[in-house]
């Protein structure tokens, strides 16, 4: 796990290595064990790490070289089979000079060319400079749990793991992007390829570039979801290869050179994952959870009892519920605005885990694939889906999950904002085009295929990231195995969300025999803290106070806005989310208006 960051210029105009170590040092905390850069001035090219060591601790030094010098990587993120590529590779009389994963992208690239990244089982994005072709290519990971961005003023591409990597290169911040923000009030995030920052976007997940010395950027597609085709499965082969699958993918991430854990809140996920981690280590598996003093918000007895199941040496605090303090920090981290209050849980309780490990195992993906979420049956239970139209349907699921609506976005702008949005269709621009691709999947797949490409990758895989790394500790996600995803997608979506609403419902069943009925079919809980009751009481003032920002007034008209907040205090209305993404938007603001 680490960052990465780089520039291609066109013009061979190199940058200085002031610049570079300026990048380097904003992702220290990706990377605090190690750095390394190699810049090819003449070329005007360089790929950069910072490094947290995780593998092969004193080998594993990025970048790694070519045996002529011509091939240059590096990488953030793991390849969880590399031990079983590094044996395929020196089968066939390949010299590897070390145990690292990063090392066996350098030899199956040599060999195989880009075409190498089918072989990769991991999380990951890759810069490669290929001085024998004089090209750069990035590359990001199948579903895009590591994250990586350019900005590219066709002179000059400047590449980071982080946005704030990308500043120095650019030697200011761009400016807002306003559609961006526009998609943000109805997604609660930034959906990618997007980002709050003018020509600033995000490697799109399963996809590569190459950086050549024309203007043109290629870019191509090397993995997608759609391409799988839903089965018939009796229940138990089902089970049966859903257990093997998410157990493999358990034990290959537990491939470390550090002590490691794995969150456990005593859900279905994370009781299922810690479950199998025991399966296959000597010593008890070390979990961490945070607790509340509030119960609605505590789920602390559950992870016990799971990590009495498992014989785990767990270790729970309970943490100050009101965390609105810790804000600020967050969406630093972030660089960009998220509506999602769970972020300042899971720094904390990454904070605790950080204490003692350097990588933990989560749950993270599981309600994506299997359909966990309350949303989903809300939404089926709402209307019979299969009576609907195609495009009456991807309305009324887009409908479902938006923040706010087109109408009420277009009635809380400034007139002057609105005659610049009012031909921009968050639907059309963010979502259609994903249900375009999965059009062939029963329509409870094609639900999910949506927040598998904008939910996960815009907000949901982006908080283990950047709250893990904030304090230097990697989260793995066996549920977003490769394998697992394309079984998930074979499925049918019957399989996932029963008639009678159950979620996750052949999950749950397979995995009683390993955590039990108790733990496999307790209510859900919701990663969380009471915010809307914050707005109407004690942090009401303060709620006020941020969205008077003045950066919020030139976008909103401020009677919308009050109105919003003196319904939600009166108890009129619960604008819980809707105020919670504006505050998110005017604290952000308050660092790059």
């Amino acid at each position: 796990m680490c960052g990465i960051f780089g520039y291609w210029d066109r013009t061979l105009n190199a940058l200085s290595d002031d610049v570079l170590g300026d990048m380097a040092r904003t992702l220290v905390h990706r990377g605090p064990d190690d750095e390394g850069i190699h810049h090819d001035r003449a070329r005007g090219v360089a790929v950069g790490n910072r490094r947290l060591s995780i593998i092969d601790i004193a080998g594993g030094h990025q970048p790694f070289l070519s045996d002529d010098g011509r091939i240059r990587v590096v990488q953030n993120g793991e390849i969880f089979n590399h031990v079983e590529l590094a044996a395929e590779l020196r089968a066939q009389g390949i010299r590897l000079n070390t145990q690292s994963d990063t090392e066996v992208i350098l030899r199956l690239y040599e060999r195989e060319g880009i075409a190498c990244l089918k072989r990769l089982n991991g999380m990951f994005a890759i810069a490669i400079d290929d001085a024998r072709e004089d090209a750069l290519f990035l590359a990001r990971d199948r579903i895009g749990v590591k994250p990586l961005y350019v900005h590219d003023d066709g002179r000059r591409m400047a590449f980071g793991s982080e946005m704030k990597a990308l500043w120095p290169a650019l030697r200011r911040k761009p400016d807002m992007d306003l559609e961006a923000i526009h998609h943000y009030l109805t997604f609660n995030y930034v959906p990618p390829p997007w980002t709050a920052f003018e020509g600033v976007r995000h490697v799109m997940p399963g996809t590569w570039q190459r950086y050549t010395r024309s203007g043109h950027v290629h870019v191509q597609r090397w993995w997608t979801l759609a391409a799988q085709r839903e089965q018939d499965q009796t229940y138990e082969d089902w089970a049966e290869e859903f257990m093997a699958l998410l157990d493999d993918a358990t034990r290959i991430r537990l491939r470390a050179d550090v002590p490691f854990g794995a969150f456990l809140s005593g859900g279905v996920d994370s009781s299922t994952i810690v479950g199998l981690m025991a399966r296959h280590v000597k010593e008890p598996v070390k979990t961490f959870c945070i607790g509340f003093e509030d119960p609605r918000y505590d789920e602390s007895a559950h992870a016990a009892q799971a990590a009495r199941r498992f014989g785990c040496t767990h270790t729970m605090e309970v943490a100050e519920l009101n965390m609105l303090g810790r804000w600020p920090e967050v969406l630093y981290h972030l660089d960009q605005p998220h509506g999602d209050a769970s972020f300042m849980p899971t720094i904390r309780v990454s904070e605790l885990a950080a204490q003692h490990v350097k990588v933990v195992l989560t749950g993270d993906g599981g309600d994506e694939l299997f359909a966990g979420y309350d949303k989903y049956a809300q939404f089926f239970a709402r209307l019979d889906a299969a009576t609907l139209s195609q495009h009456a349907f991807e309305r009324a699921y887009f409908d479902s999950i938006s923040l706010f609506t087109p109408a009420a976005k277009m009635a809380l702008y400034r007139p002057e904002v609105r005659a610049q949005l009012m031909h921009i269709d968050s639907f059309s621009a963010a979502a259609a085009p994903w249900f375009d691709e999965a059009r062939h999947f029963d329509r409870i797949n094609q639900a999910l295929y949506l927040d598998m490409q904008l939910l996960l990758p815009g907000n949901n895989l982006v908080k283990p990231d950047r709250m893990g790394m904030a304090v230097g500790l990697e989260a793995r996600t066996p549920f977003l195995d490769w394998r697992m995803m394309e079984f998930a997608f074979r499925s049918r979506g019957a399989t996932k969300l029963a008639a009678d609403g159950d979620r996750k419902h052949w999950f749950k069943r397979a995995a009683v025999p390993l955590i039990g009925e108790g733990l496999a079919y307790r209510k859900k809980q919701m990663f969380t803290v009471p915010i809307g009751e914050w707005f109407r009481k004690d942090r009401h003032l303060w709620l006020a106070q941020v969205l008077a920002h003045d950066g919020l007034q030139r976008l909103f008209d401020a009677r919308g806005i009050q109105v919003m907040l003196y319904a939600h205090r009166g108890g009129a209305a619960n604008h819980t989310r809707e105020l919670r993404a504006l505050a998110a938007l005017g604290l952000w603001l308050l660092d790059n208006a």
